[in-house]
């Protein structure tokens, strides 16, 4: 990863919410492979301040933006310049600096990702039957794709049939020739028995609904020889599980995910990323899906994180490990022997050489409970995110120092007035802590075990 310095290019997300985006890696995986100084980080907008976003952003000379929902639509108005494809969609997902630094040109680069996403599979989509399912924006941006690129027919199928209807007029209006048919979802059977290339275009299927599709009579996928899900959040969801019972060719949105930044980095910066690059980043992007059911516990030290780490490892069936434990185990000593021996640098570096060991395995299901001063490095804050997702059990100073103010084994406490350094060290750490976390739980005045259900809630884990 890149040192910031002066003459570091900023890009970045314009969200809401801004929480467990995969972006950051995909934009600087790209920049520590072409060399540049760019750094890529998300930004949580509220609808309402879109617009001082977009004009913050060319103050503070960010050179590109990515925007997602809510804001494609909501960013057009404080663009400069918008590219004829985004304008015929009707969205926007990429902001980049003008030519001359007065403004942002608007691009549509999902539609673009969708395509290359839809060519890895080998699949042309001129002369195809297409089945689109759903009626929102993203299906009218799918729809517009579909029929650009010379689709035979195109039926959109979403249980409000008036919605459907007026995104096939809109799009047939700017794509003469193409041919548009709408339907009622449980009208399915109307269809014409043939094989059809069907894009789920809706949220259903990401949590809470991780277990339910859209359509889920079987006999709706006797009709499709090819399925792809725009949701990637799980992998293999109930749409993918149902095309691929009747025998159909299945794929998730997470190759769009990659293509659609693909192009905007090079809209930025004028690269070209290989198909070896592209890659790469998606084998990390997997990755990264795949450890997503790990969970990693971070606060200061009483906060609970041992006592509802074992809560979680019962409640999921999940391995459970302790960054402390861990270093003792592996050195043969105790935490508060190292400190005094060798000191709290040491003690650190010991953490990140086993926060990287952890993460060259593989775990089907991880609790980890971190050292309260874990996350202060930035490095460590990277191999948490790359470990799982980070929750942050924030708790006040003088709920830590009821729970541990006998405690003599604590190397950092052992003070004269531990309750002040308490104080003391959780304001310098609290910004560290909510840095790493994509979930925050107070856990003052709550049981362990109402945290543990807090976190297994947050995280979508109890389906």
């Amino acid at each position: 990863m890149n040192e910031t310095d002066g003459k570091t290019l900023t890009c970045g997300l314009l969200a809401h919410p801004a929480g467990h985006t995969l972006s950051p890696l995909i934009h600087n995986s790209l920049a520590e492979m072409t060399g540049k100084n760019l750094v890529y980080v998300p930004f949580d907008v509220e609808p309402e301040n879109i617009g001082n976003a977009v004009n913050g952003a060319l103050a503070l000379n960010i050179l590109g933006m990515n925007a997602t929902v809510p804001h494609k639509e909501a960013v057009i108005p404080y663009l400069k310049e918008i590219d004829p494809l985004a304008k015929k969609i009707g969205a926007v997902n990429t902001l980049v600096r003008t030519g001359d630094g007065t403004g942002f040109k608007g691009y549509n680069t999902d539609m673009t990702g969708l395509k290359r996403s839809l060519e890895c599979q080998d699949i042309t989509i001129k002369g195809q039957k297409v089945i689109i399912l759903g009626a929102g924006g993203v299906a009218r941006a799918v729809a517009f794709l579909m029929a650009s690129e010379g689709a035979d027919i195109i039926y959109i199928l979403n249980r409000t049939v008036e919605r459907a209807r007026e995104v096939a007029d809109e799009v047939a209006a700017k794509v003469p020739g193409s041919r548009f048919e709408v339907l009622a979802l449980d009208k399915y059977d109307e269809i014409p028995r043939d094989r059809y290339l069907c894009i789920q275009a809706t949220s259903i299927g990401m949590h809470p609904d991780n277990d339910r599709a859209i359509i889920e009579d079987p006999k709706f996928y006797e009709l499709v020889h090819t399925g792809f899900d725009i949701v990637y959040r799980p992998m293999n969801t109930k749409f993918m599980q149902l095309a691929k019972g009747a025998g159909a060719k299945v794929c998730n949105g997470l190759e769009m995910l990659l293509y659609q930044g693909v192009d905007a980095y090079e809209l930025w910066t004028g690269c070209s990323i290989s198909d070896d690059q592209s890659r790469a980043i998606y084998k990390a992007m997997c990755e990264r899906l795949e450890n997503e059911k790990n969970i990693v516990l971070v606060g200061y030290m009483g906060s609970g994180k041992s006592t509802v780490s074992k809560i979680l490892s019962d409640r999921l069936s999940y391995e459970r490990l302790d960054t402390d434990s861990l270093i003792e185990a592996t050195y043969e000593t105790s935490i508060t022997d190292i400190f005094a021996s060798k000191g709290e640098g040491a003690f650190r570096d010991m953490e990140t050489k086993l926060l990287k060991a952890l993460g060259n395995e593989q775990h089907d299901g991880l609790v980890l409970a971190t050292g309260g001063g874990l996350p202060l490095r930035e490095i460590n804050r990277r191999l948490l995110s790359k470990l799982g997702r980070v929750v942050y059990l924030r708790t006040s100073p003088q709920a830590v120092y009821d729970r541990i103010k006998h405690d003599t084994t604590r190397p950092l406490l052992q003070v004269e007035d531990p309750k002040s350094r308490i104080k003391e060290m959780l304001d310098e750490r609290a910004g560290f802590y909510e840095m790493a976390a994509d979930v925050i739980v107070d856990t003052d005045g709550k049981s362990k075990i109402v945290i543990a259900d807090e976190i297994i809630k947050a995280l979508g884990l109890d389906n």
